[in-house]
């Protein structure tokens, strides 16, 4: 009679085999709604200048859907009041004048980040300085300076970074 052990064994031998031949999953898709959602944070808060800036933006909104503190879908964070550009949902998009904002809000969506961008889930226009003492600045791309807010004590850079380039893949 089989003692457990080797009745374990056999199960994931079982199970080894049963994935064998699977293809790999392919990353989720979002639907075409939270990509245009996506697309208007890129497009209206990346200044369209480099496809860091609009991955950094796309980071930002993925930070916030992933928190507790924020609406869980990308429709809901880039429509909260206040929150981002004036217009970001209802105005017109020129997608012509921003070609890579398609494949970045889509990259977002699929799980790639800015390196630099953390936790972070706030961000301002580079040339703004900000007077706060819990701004902690990560990054400044895409005429965008991106920042955590920390407790002061733990805030270690008050002065956006300088600006960086070429830093996502695409």
């Amino acid at each position: 009679m089989p003692n457990a052990q080797s009745i374990t064994l056999a199960l994931i031998a079982l199970l080894a085999l049963a994935s064998c031949g699977k293809r790999p999953t392919q990353p989720e898709v979002a639907p075409a709604s939270e990509l245009d959602c996506m697309a208007r944070a890129m497009y209206f808060e990346s200044n369209r200048s480099s496809r860091d800036g609009m991955i950094a933006v796309g980071s930002v909104v993925m930070n916030r859907v992933q928190s507790d503190a924020y609406p869980d879908t990308i429709c809901d964070v880039v429509g909260q009041k206040n929150q981002f550009a004036p217009g970001v949902m209802s105005k017109a998009m020129q997608l012509n004048t921003a070609p890579l904002i398609p494949g970045a809000a889509k990259a977002v969506a699929q799980g790639e980040r800015h390196p630099r961008i953390g936790n972070s889930k706030f961000f301002h226009a580079a040339w703004y300085k900000a007077d706060f003492n819990n701004i902690h600045y990560v990054l400044t791309t895409g005429g965008n300076a991106f920042y955590e807010k920390r407790r002061p004590e733990h805030v270690t850079r008050r002065n956006p970074v300088p600006a960086s380039e070429g830093l996502t893949g695409g």
